[in-house]
């Protein structure tokens, strides 16, 4: 006897790939793709995931034009969006310079003008990793989990 079919519903996934040069413009325009991006899959400018995403992005677009530049190579963005999660995942082709893990990250002297980028990072994302990439390099993967 065949058992009766299930009925699962579909998933929706989208992915959003851009590679950007590895300069404080490459970190810009990231940021901005990232908000017309989030736009045109139904995530409005000036909620709280829209914002959130836009300063993970800034930090680690920064990071990875400042710390994880290699002259004449770009990094990466990468955005997924699923019914309950967005992922951002920002990849350079520096491995040998990786930030600290999530939970590691110590926060800077109390006058210090640098080294907070982590700690928004470690604040607005739900959860956070650093991942090598293959066959060069890091990605830094951030989780915002959607509101239901």
């Amino acid at each position: 006897m065949t058992p009766p079919p299930t009925h699962q519903g579909s998933v929706t996934v989208r992915v959003f790939t851009q590679r950007f040069s590895s300069t404080p413009l490459g970190a810009r325009l990231a940021r901005r793709l990232t908000l017309h991006q989030l736009q045109d899959w139904g995530i409005p400018h000036g909620t709280r995931t829209s914002d959130a995403a836009a300063l993970v992005v800034a930090e680690l677009a920064a990071n990875a034009a400042t710390h994880g530049r290699v002259p004449g190579r770009d990094f990466e963005l990468r955005l997924t969006l699923t019914e309950t999660v967005l992922r951002i995942e920002v990849s350079d082709t520096r491995g040998e310079k990786r930030p600290p893990s999530p939970g590691a990250v110590a926060a800077p002297p109390a006058l210090s003008e640098t080294r907070r980028g982590l700690l928004l990072v470690d604040s607005l994302a739900d959860r956070w990793t650093v991942l090598d990439r293959t066959p060069v390099g890091k990605t830094v993967r951030a989780e915002l989990d959607l509101p239901q």
